[in-house]
């Protein structure tokens, strides 16, 4: 499958209501690509994502999440997040964006760390009733793998990255490394 080197215009519908414009006019658009709602590894990478969320807005990046969830189920767990969150139950922004689910998303031991701080994390929270725990059994499984893309205004591609296990995405630091370069249309 070839991966997209531009995006055709086109209207998400975030799980809040909001309509996100892809690509945005105004500004850099970084389209993840995640697991399902709830799930730990993807709860510690948005973590890392709100926490510099100020940095990212400032380099002119929107932040918009997909997820393999439904909308009602996201909400259990996203409502709190200041960023654009897409429900895609049926993936077919994955399957248009080339983005996988395989088992070495967890059978690769790169992951196991985040794995196991993530499972933890979200462990003590839930426990706390800060937050419902993970679902034993996601909606669409648990096998799915990370994917990062960097859409120019235009609609151009700039940089993707497809992970190869489930702690495998862009950090805060490389995503904004990104935009000073390319901020062309």
């Amino acid at each position: 499958m070839a991966l997209p080197t531009s995006v055709a215009a086109r209207t998400l519908l975030t799980i809040t209501g909001v309509e996100v414009p892809i690509p945005d006019p105004d500004c850099l658009v970084h389209l993840q690509f995640r697991r399902f709602a709830g799930c730990p590894v993807c709860n510690l990478h948005l973590r890392s994502i709100v926490a510099r969320h100020a940095e990212i807005t400032a380099a002119n990046i929107r932040e918009v999440i997909v997820f393999h969830s439904h909308a009602n189920e996201l909400r259990k767990y996203t409502d709190d997040l200041p960023l654009d969150v897409i429900a895609d139950p049926d993936r077919l922004l994955y399957r248009e964006f080339g983005v996988e689910s395989a088992p070495r998303a967890l059978l690769d031991p790169r992951g196991w760390p985040a794995i196991a701080r993530a499972v933890a994390h979200d462990l003590r929270a839930a426990l706390r009733g800060d937050r419902p725990a993970p679902p034993s059994r996601p909606d669409g499984g648990s096998l799915g793998l990370p994917a990062d893309f960097l859409i120019a205004p235009g609609g151009r591609v700039l940089a993707s990255k497809h992970g190869s296990h489930v702690y495998d995405q862009w950090s805060v630091d490389e995503l904004l490394a990104l935009a000073p370069v390319e901020q062309l249309r």
